[in-house]
């Protein structure tokens, strides 16, 4: 598949400009002749829900990440309740979950009955500190009320967990490692891919993803053919080899056809994107450095740069004079998990994580996607370099 994927891009001069946050129109208008056929022969064989895109598509996901197994579903969100679902996860167990994320990796463990324990991060990648998550499972185990169970590491901004040092850890203390991997299908750690780091990683297709569709889907990528099998009949309501043969309590967690087809459209173009992405994000550290604190970069390691996210002490001001300048912004995340009103009872309260605290009051988000003339870059950095 890499030898069909182009390595450079253009936006027609007739169609939008690439001066959008995450890049979506621009991109449909350089890859619509490759997804446009694909979502009419959905029309034409009217299988709009699992139709024989959904295995097209699991397929192509396998071969360019290197998982034995990929079941599609319909969000990212339901890709991490199912395999939480498909390990028995419930009331009485511990997940432990970073404290610098979506809520999305908290909520599931809630709705299973289970309590999210919230870690903090690493001030340099944003992602699960390990010595953290080492310090929190003993905490847990001397409490004594709640059962390690699992681990959730996401991969925040596109850049992969240390999946290494975690899968140690999780290894010697007996708990299931699963990798949220929404932000960062595509990216890398060395030679493997996002979807071959963690024994479970589950990953989103929400439009503004690196691969995104035209509205919620998600997949969930393992190398065990038992726990694929269990999330096939997760996702149908628990249905067994026969219809209607319920074997267990599942989901509606099926992703349509339409949406398999928007992705098999986009795949061939994905790793050049990846490459477009990280291209962008080189000639933003040159740019920015000096002015502001640009995301830390690793050895061997491959984002997928969902975000470009910086930090800077005015992170309200600069985002007000980029907003004059007509340069769109945002703030993942303006407050941390264990803060939050739904989360405020499961979390130590405020001074309890207090690297994610201090990064939801200096982080501010760039325009990032794969289409973004050099010139519009620019003009970015102009504005950031004048706004600081």
């Amino acid at each position: 598949m890499s030898s069909e994927m182009p390595q450079t891009f253009f936006l027609p001069e007739t169609e939008v400009p690439d001066l959008e946050f995450a890049g979506i129109r621009a991109q449909y208008a350089a890859l619509k002749d490759a997804i446009a056929p694909r979502i009419a022969e959905v029309f034409r064989h009217g299988r709009f829900i699992m139709g024989p895109e959904i295995e097209a598509l699991e397929d192509a996901l396998c071969d360019f990440c290197g998982a034995g197994h990929a079941v599609a579903v319909s969000s990212g969100t339901d890709a991490l309740v199912a395999p939480l679902m498909a390990l028995g996860v419930g009331p009485g167990d511990a997940v432990f979950v970073p404290g610098f994320t979506f809520t999305a990796t908290a909520e599931v463990v809630l709705l299973l009955g289970a309590m999210p324990v919230f870690v903090d991060v690493d001030g340099a990648s944003f992602n699960l500190d390990p010595s953290g998550l080492e310090r929190s499972i003993a905490r847990v185990r001397d409490e004594g009320a709640l059962t390690p169970k699992a681990v959730i590491a996401v991969d925040l901004f596109g850049l992969p967990a240390d999946y290494e040092a975690l899968a140690r850890i999780a290894g010697a203390e007996g708990l299931n490692l699963i990798a949220d991997a929404a932000q960062s299908f595509g990216a890398r750690r060395g030679n493997r891919k996002v979807g071959t780091l963690a024994p479970v990683t589950t990953t989103s297709f929400y439009p503004a993803k690196p691969l995104g569709c035209y509205g919620d889907g998600g997949a969930v990528l393992t190398d065990d053919p038992e726990m694929a099998a269990l999330l096939r009949s997760i996702r149908v309501h628990g249905q067994g080899s026969v219809q209607y043969a319920v074997e267990r309590v599942g989901l509606n967690a099926r992703l349509d056809s339409f949406q398999a087809a928007v992705l098999l459209g986009k795949l061939p173009a994905f790793e050049g994107e990846v490459a477009a992405r990280n291209r962008l994000a080189d000639r933003y550290d040159a740019g920015l450095g000096a002015v502001v604190q640009p995301p830390a970069r690793f050895g061997g390691i491959l984002s997928s740069w969902a975000q470009y996210s910086i930090l800077t002490d005015d992170r309200d001001g600069l985002r007000a004079r980029l907003g004059e300048a007509g340069i769109p912004t945002a703030v993942y995340y303006p407050e941390p998990m264990h803060l939050q009103p739904a989360y405020r009872d499961y979390g130590g309260g405020e001074g309890s994580l207090p690297v994610s605290e201090a990064l939801c009051g200096r982080i501010v988000s760039l325009p990032m996607h794969a289409y973004m003339r050099d010139e519009t870059a620019d003009r970015i950095i102009e504005a950031v370099r004048a706004a600081v």
